[in-house]
């Protein structure tokens, strides 16, 4: 299955509300989170908790478009803009503009950085 394939389906399983069955498929145990202030999490249960708790703060997911999406198969890269339309347990609605660069290691992702803006 290449780069592409995987991503793919990593961002299938996100707009069908599955996210965390894409996260325990392809994150490796010991993935490196980059987040948008330049902060790491450090291993897959860290990250998992973070995950956990941001979906726990949605209330409402209105949907996902993904505006890009590719791969670099010989570096093991792939690269994903998308914007998340969600409304917060708080009642704020949200426009989630990201990019997303992951660093594959066989079939994990070892390394992510996520580049953010958000519009309210």
């Amino acid at each position: 299955m290449s780069y592409l394939s995987k991503i793919t389906d990593i961002y299938d399983h996100i707009s069908q509300g599955e996210a965390m069955d894409a996260f325990e498929k392809y994150y490796a145990k010991d993935v490196v989170m980059v987040l948008e202030d330049g902060s790491n999490v450090e291993g897959k249960a860290a990250n998992r908790e973070r995950e956990n708790d941001f979906f726990e703060s949605v209330d409402e997911f209105h949907g996902m478009d993904v505006k890009a999406i590719t791969s670099n198969e010989e570096k093991a890269a792939t690269s994903v803009e998308c914007v998340m339309d969600v409304t917060f347990t708080d009642g704020n609605r949200m426009s989630l503009e990201q990019v997303a660069v992951q660093h594959w290691e066989g079939d994990k992702i070892a390394k992510e950085r996520f580049y953010a803006t958000q519009q309210g």
